[in-house]
C-alpha cells in the first residue's frame, strides 16, 4: 500500500449546443471550412459589442437543477485576460467571480453498490477559443470555433484514484447527454477536461502542489495521464526533489509514450487580470427562465432506481443501461413494445452489446427495439429457442432490413413443437440406441441427456426443448 494519497479536482468543459455562438448569431459548427462562421464580435474587431445567449443561460440552469445545485438570481461576466493565437480579442469573457451555478454535487458508483458524493464548486458560462492547426513550420487558426458556448464545470478535489476521477467523469457525461444540452461528443472536443493532481502522506491535511494535465479528451488517456502524474510525484517525494520537479505548472499527456510532459508555468487567477465585462449587464434570471430551466428529464440515477424497483431489475443491470441515455432510451423502447422487462435487459447488455462493433451505438444497432421485442416474444410462444434467437440477431444484423418472422423462416429454425413429429424423433432414437435404453431403464439415469441430444440433433435444433423432454420421459418410463 503507497504510503501517499492522491488529491484530484477536474475542470471539464462542455460545449453548449445552442444553434448560435454565445455572444452572436454565428452558427456553432464542426468540421466546415474554416473561419466560415464568424462576424465581427467573434473575431474580435474593435467596436463589435457581445450579446448575450438566452439559450445557454437556459442550459445551465438546467444543469444545476440536475447536480442539485444553487442557481444565482444574478450572476456576471468577467474578462480574463491572457494573449494567445487563436484569442484575438486578446481576453476572454467568462464567469469569476459570481457563476451561475454553485456548490452542486453528484454520485459516483462502485461495482460493489456503494456510492461516493463529489462536490461541484461552481458550473459558469464563457466563450471558448479558436483552434489552431500545426502544419509543418508554420500554425493556421480556425475561429469557427471561438465564441461557441462553454459550461465550465469545476469539481471539489474530492477524488483519491484515476479510477474515482474516471467514474466521475462518466457520469458527469450522461448526466450532460440525458439533459440534452451538449453532443458530449469527446473526439470533437465538446467534452473535455482539465485534471488537476497532487500528492500527500497519508494523515497529512494539508494540500501540496498541484499540476494540471491539459485538454484531455478521452476516459482510456484520463486514467493513464493521472496514474503517471501520481507515480511521478511520488517518486519525486521517495528521491528527495519533490519541490525541485514538482511545481505548478500545465503539462500535456503524451499517449504515444504513456508520460506527461511539461508544457508551461500555470498561472493564478491575479495573472489573468479579471475585472467585471463592461460590455454585458450582469444577468438576472426572470420567472419565465427560471420556471423553464426546471423542467429536467428523469436522470440516470433516479431512471436506476426506478428500473430496479418498478422492473426488479438487478443493480448492476439497471447502472450499466442507465449509463448511458441510448441505452436506457433502448431499454424503454422495447419495453413499450411489449418486452419482458428482465429479459430486454440480459439481451440488451449482453448478447446485443456483444454485437455493437466498431464503435456503434446501441442507437444504430440494426435490432431496433422493436424487434428485439419480437424476437424475445418468439422465443415465449416457442416459435423458436434462445439458442436460434441469438442466430436471429446475428442475421438482422447482416440484413438490416428483414423482419424478425421472416428472418426465422429464411433461417429454417422455427421449432417443432408438434407432439407426433417429436415423438417419431424420440422413437428413431430410441430403436437406434436400444443398449443405453436399457442401461437408463437399469438405474443409469445420467444417459437422459445424451437421448435429449440425440433427439435435438436429429431434428437439427428445431425441435422445442421443453417438449423433447416432456415426451422423452413419458416413453422412457412407459
Amino acid at each position: 500500500m503507497s504510503a501517499f494519497e492522491t488529491i484530484i479536482g477536474l475542470e471539464v468543459h462542455v460545449q453548449l449546443n445552442t444553434r448560435t455562438k454565445i455572444f452572436c448569431d454565428c452558427a456553432t459548427s464542426f468540421a466546415d471550412e474554416q473561419n466560415s462562421h464568424t462576424c465581427p464580435v467573434c473575431l474580435g474587431l474593435p467596436g463589435a459589442l457581445p450579446v448575450l445567449n438566452r439559450e445557454a443561460v437556459r442550459k445551465a440552469m438546467m444543469f444545476g437543477h440536475a447536480i442539485e445545485a444553487t442557481i444565482n438570481d444574478r450572476s456576471v461576466f468577467n474578462r480574463k485576460n491572457y494573449f494567445y493565437p487563436d484569442l484575438p480579442k486578446g481576453y476572454q469573457i467568462s464567469q469569476f467571480e459570481v457563476p451561475i451555478v454553485e456548490n452542486g454535487h453528484l454520485m459516483i458508483d462502485f461495482d460493489d453498490g456503494s456510492q461516493k458524493r463529489i462536490g461541484i464548486t461552481r458550473a459558469h458560462l464563457e466563450e471558448d477559443a479558436g483552434k489552431n492547426m500545426h502544419e509543418g513550420d508554420h500554425s493556421l487558426v480556425d475561429l469557427n470555433r471561438a465564441g461557441t458556448p462553454l459550461l465550465e464545470i469545476v469539481s471539489e478535489p474530492d477524488m483519491r484514484s484515476a479510477d474515482e476521477a474516471v467514474r466521475y467523469l462518466k457520469k458527469l457525461h450522461a448526466i450532460v447527454r440525458y439533459l440534452g444540452i451538449s453532443d458530449a461528443n469527446m473526439q470533437e472536443g465538446s467534452f473535455r477536461c482539465d485534471v488537476n493532481v497532487s500528492i500527500r502522506p497519508k494523515g497529512d491535511e494539508k494540500l501540496y502542489t498541484r499540476v494540471e494535465i491539459k485538454n484531455m479528451n478521452s476516459f482510456k488517456f484520463i486514467h493513464q495521464a493521472i496514474e503517471y502524474e501520481v507515480e511521478r510525484q511520488i517518486e519525486a517525494w521517495e528521491d528527495g526533489v519533490y519541490e525541485e520537479e514538482v511545481w505548478q505548472e500545465t503539462r500535456l499527456f503524451d499517449p504515444d509514450k504513456g508520460e506527461t510532459r511539461s508544457m508551461r508555468g500555470k498561472e493564478d487567477s491575479a495573472d489573468y487580470r479579471y475585472f467585471p465585462e463592461p460590455d454585458l449587464l450582469p444577468v438576472v434570471l426572470d420567472e419565465a427562465l427560471l420556471a423553464s430551466a426546471k423542467k429536467i428529464p428523469e436522470m440516470p440515477d433516479a431512471k436506476r432506481a426506478r428500473y430496479v424497483g418498478d422492473y426488479g431489475l438487478r443493480e448492476y443491470d439497471a447502472s450499466v443501461i442507465t449509463a448511458e441515455v441510448e441505452k436506457a432510451r433502448y431499454f424503454e423502447a422495447a419495453v413499450a413494445a411489449g418486452a419482458d422487462p428482465k429479459e430486454a435487459a440480459k439481451w440488451l447488455t449482453v448478447e446485443l452489446a456483444a454485437r455493437l462493433k466498431g464503435g456503434m451505438g446501441v442507437d444504430e444497432a440494426p435490432v431496433t427495439p422493436q424487434k428485439l421485442s419480437a424476437i424475445l416474444a418468439r422465443i415465449k410462444d416457442g416459435t423458436i429457442s434462445g439458442k436460434a434467437a441469438k442466430e436471429v440477431m446475428d442475421y438482422l444484423f447482416e440484413n438490416p432490413d428483414a423482419e424478425v418472422d421472416s428472418a426465422i423462416e429464411t433461417l429454417g429454425l422455427k421449432q417443432v413443437s408438434d407432439d407426433g413429429a417429436i415423438l417419431a424423433l424420440i422413437d428413431e432414437v430410441l430403436a437406434a440406441n436400444a443398449d443405453k435404453v436399457e442401461e437408463y431403464k437399469g438405474g443409469k439415469e445420467k444417459l437422459f441427456g445424451f437421448f435429449v441430444g440425440q433427439v435435438m440433433k436429429a431434428s437439427k435444433g428445431t425441435a422445442n426443448p421443453g417438449k423433447v423432454n416432456q415426451l422423452l420421459k413419458e416413453r422412457l418410463n412407459a
